[in-house]
């Protein structure tokens, strides 16, 4: 499955927003420098999905804060959060 995802890094805490079927806004808590904030994009996804982080990848836009993102998906269930 392929996901659009906004991310706002810096933030106070780490958060996933839903923003339409296949769009989502997550504030990240690390800073974009070194790669950080997309390490951090995928362990936050890894958690809110409920997948290993090994089945998620940054296909699109990994310098820039709008991304495509693709996560295997065991269980589609987890879409309806």
């Amino acid at each position: 499955m392929l996901i659009k995802v906004r991310v706002t890094s810096g933030a106070k805490e780490a958060r996933v927003t839903r923003t339409s079927e296949t769009s989502f806004e997550v504030r990240v808590d690390e800073k974009a420098i070194g790669g950080r904030a997309n390490k951090r994009l995928l362990e936050i996804l890894s958690e809110h999905f409920e997948v290993p982080r090994s089945k998620i990848t940054i296909v699109r836009g990994a310098k820039s804060r709008d991304k495509i993102v693709s996560i295997i998906l065991e269980n589609p269930d987890v879409l309806s959060r």
